[in-house]
């Protein structure tokens, strides 16, 4: 029988994980990325046990563990005053699951994911300009005047996919309220212990540090974040964006500051944060999405990385189910897109408390923090790695 071929549109986390997963079930992968230089957007990934598993599925764990924090426990910081709201450990979370977590630097776990795939293998600078579904096969058309056929084509395109346009026409993008500010830093313990996510709340913002594989010198490094509710469309200067988080962050507790003054200006990524209402259709015939193509996500639960890697496996999984692949693609919109629509609405819910939408709300959640024991949050993060599709199969 003929190899079949699958066209993969995007070399993100999730085409990257799609292609290499569909390898190993004999598919001839081809994969296409807009941009002629993959420059991962963003510092750092929250990689929970549902993901690191599906990692370690894909004969990964050792790449991925090396390129990992040790992050023992979790703590919440009061922003103003620096006292410590409650700290815990992380240690039931990886117990149960049977899976350490990892925060990591999106470039370096970028780097792994093409240097396994085989980065010359990726066709880079190759804009896709339309697709079509001819039945037997699917042809994807690029900018250039490229045309490629396969058997199948996965779109993995991004926010504005247009793999997903073709789908379903337009889908608009929620402004969630607030931009993200990150990048990474060296560990300073005068900031927060080297082993622990610690993040400050107040005034509906958030500073956060957490920690990632060593640099190339071999020091510490703390991924960090903040949050600030803002009106999009805002286009400050790069050059003034530390100046920027110093006046939102001004009267914080030292270490928020240490950390602003520790950030290289030119290096600190500006993101305002975006969702996209969950759908259900994530097929039609012989072509599908996957990742923030088909739930575009608010990172609130930390959790957008995950989904994609999920995505790639289950992928995988109904592909090797199903002979037919319309089939395998419906059976794998099936399995997805349920919990992934859940998590999005969750996330959103989770991005509204946090950032101050309803200041009494967000007073509330302060007041609860005071309170907890690190029961309640690891129940939560708990309840998202367990309702994966692919738990019970890696745990």
């Amino acid at each position: 029988m003929a190899q079949k071929t699958v066209i993969i549109i995007g070399a993100g986390i999730g085409g990257l994980c799609a292609g290499i997963a569909l390898r190993r079930q004999g598919f001839d992968v081809k994969i296409f990325e807009k941009v002629r230089e993959v420059r991962p957007v963003g510092a750092g990934l929250s990689l929970w046990p549902n993901g690191i598993q599906c990692l370690n599925h894909l004969g990964l764990g050792e790449q991925i563990a090396k390129l990992g924090g040790m992050m023992e426990d979790m703590a919440y910081i009061d922003g103003l005053t620096g006292e410590t709201m409650c700290a815990f450990p992380l240690t039931p979370l990886w117990e149960k699951s049977g899976q350490r977590g990892y925060p990591v630097a999106r470039a370096a776990t970028q780097e792994m994911l093409m240097d396994e795939f085989g980065r010359e293998e990726i066709a880079l600078g190759m804009r896709l300009v339309g697709v079509e579904d001819l039945g037997e096969t699917v042809v994807a058309r690029f900018e250039d005047g490229t045309e490629v056929v396969g058997d199948f084509l996965i779109g993995a395109d991004g926010a504005h996919s247009l793999v997903r346009e073709h789908l379903l026409g337009p889908k608009a993008r929620r402004y969630a309220g607030y931009v993200n500010w990150n990048g990474i830093v060296e560990v300073d313990t005068a900031i927060a212990p080297a082993d622990r996510w610690t993040t400050f709340v107040a005034e509906g913002k958030r500073a956060s540090v957490m920690p990632i594989g060593a640099g190339d010198d071999g020091e510490g490094r703390f991924y960090f974040f903040f949050d600030q509710p803002m009106p999009s469309g805002v286009a400050p200067e790069r050059a003034e964006y530390r100046a920027l988080l110093q006046e939102s962050f001004a009267g914080w507790a030292e270490p928020v500051q240490k950390l602003i003054a520790a950030a290289d200006g030119g290096a600190i990524n500006r993101v305002e944060i975006h969702d996209i209402d969950p759908f259900m259709t994530w097929a039609k015939g012989r072509i599908c999405i996957l990742g923030d193509s088909a739930h575009n996500t608010t990172p609130d639960l930390g959790q957008g990385a995950c989904m994609a890697i999920e995505d790639a496996v289950v992928l995988e999984d109904m592909l090797a189910a199903h002979a037919d692949i319309p089939a395998a693609l419906q059976a794998y919109q099936a399995a997805r897109a349920e919990r992934c629509a859940d998590l999005v609405l969750r996330a959103r819910a989770r991005c509204d408390v946090t950032h101050g939408v309803d200041m009494a709300v967000t007073e509330a959640w302060y007041a609860e923090l005071r309170q907890e024991t690190g029961e309640a949050i690891l129940s939560g993060i708990s309840k998202t790695v367990e309702g994966s599709p692919v738990y019970a199969e890696f745990a």
